[in-house]
C-alpha cells in the first residue's frame, strides 16, 4: 500500500473550484445596488404617489385655474412648470428618500448591507442614483405635461441642469440627515409635514410676493425657493445662470451632507 506524504501532495490548480466566493468588482455592485435601489422605489405605490402624481396633478390643475396672478393659461404654466420640477426634486430627493432609508435603518437592512462587502459610501452613492434616475423620469413627465399645456420654455438647458443637481444635493443631504438622526415614525411625519409647507410656502405654486414682506426673506433664504426662483429665472425669464440661487443651493448642500455625514446613525 502506497501513501502520498503531505511533502509530495500537489495544491489544487487555480479555479479548480466553484463557485469561488468573494466580492463582485465594485462597479459592479454599486450598479447592482443602484438599479436594487430603483426598482423598490418604483415599485412603491407611496413613493410614485408622492414623486409622479401629485406634481403632475398640481400642474395640470393650477394651470387651469386663477390661483397665479397671470392673464392666461400659457403664461399660469410657464410660472408653475419650473416650481413643479422644483417639487418634483424636493418630493424625491428629500421625502421619499427620508422615508425610505428611515425605515430601513429602523427594520436593520442599513445595517446589514453596512456589513456586507459594499462600501457605506457606496451604498449612498447607490441611494443617490436611484434618487436621479427617477428625477430624470419626473422631469421628462412633467415637461411632456408643461408643453401640451403651452409652456413656452426659454434660457440654457445647462443652468437648468446645474439648478436641478445642485437641489438634489441639497435635498438629498437633508433627507439623509432626518432619516439617520430621527426614529422612522418621527421621520414619515416630519418629511411629510416639510413637503406640505413647502409646498405651500416655497414659491412652487404661490408667488412669494403674496407673502407677508416680514417672513418673505426667511422664505426666500429655503432650498426650496432657490430652486423654484433660479428654474423660473432660467425657463420663464431667459437669465444666462442665477448664481445666487445656485450658491445658495450649494451651501445648503454643504450643510446637509456634512451634517448626515457627520450625525447619521446606521442603527
Amino acid at each position: 500500500m502506497t501513501t502520498t506524504s503531505p511533502a509530495t501532495a500537489t495544491t489544487p490548480a487555480a479555479g479548480a473550484y466553484a463557485p469561488d466566493p468573494g466580492a463582485a468588482p465594485l462597479g459592479r455592485m454599486l450598479r447592482a445596488q443602484t438599479a436594487l435601489e430603483t426598482k423598490l422605489l418604483l415599485r412603491n405605490g407611496e413613493q410614485l404617489l408622492l414623486t409622479v402624481v401629485i406634481p403632475s396633478v398640481l400642474l395640470v390643475l393650477f394651470s387651469a385655474v386663477g390661483i397665479v396672478a397671470t392673464t392666461g393659461p400659457g403664461r399660469r404654466v410657464d410660472f408653475l412648470a419650473p416650481g413643479l420640477l422644483a417639487l418634483a426634486v424636493m418630493s424625491t430627493a428629500f421625502t421619499g428618500q427620508a422615508i425610505a432609508t428611515g425605515f430601513e435603518r429602523r427594520y436593520g437592512v442599513l445595517k446589514r448591507l453596512g456589513a456586507s462587502p459594499l462600501p457605506r459610501w457606496a451604498l449612498m452613492t447607490a441611494k443617490t442614483g436611484s434618487v436621479l434616475v427617477t428625477e430624470v423620469l419626473q422631469v421628462v413627465l412633467l415637461c411632456v405635461i408643461a408643453l401640451a399645456l403651452g409652456w413656452q420654455p426659454h434660457g440654457n438647458p445647462l443652468a437648468v441642469l446645474l439648478l436641478l443637481v445642485a437641489g438634489t444635493a441639497a435635498f438629498s443631504g437633508l433627507g439623509l440627515l432626518m432619516a439617520g438622526t430621527l426614529k422612522a415614525e418621527a421621520t414619515l411625519a416630519a418629511a411629510n409635514l416639510v413637503f406640505i409647507l413647502l409646498l405651500l410656502a416655497g414659491g412652487v405654486i404661490v408667488p412669494l410676493s403674496k407673502f407677508p414682506s416680514a417672513v418673505r426673506p426667511v422664505l426666500e433664504a429655503l432650498p426650496i425657493s432657490a430652486l423654484s426662483d433660479g428654474l423660473r429665472a432660467v425657463l420663464q425669464q431667459g437669465a444666462a445662470m442665477p448664481w445666487g440661487d445656485v450658491g445658495l443651493l450649494a451651501v445648503w448642500a454643504v450643510v446637509g451632507l456634512a451634517a448626515a455625514a457627520r450625525f447619521f446613525r446606521w442603527e
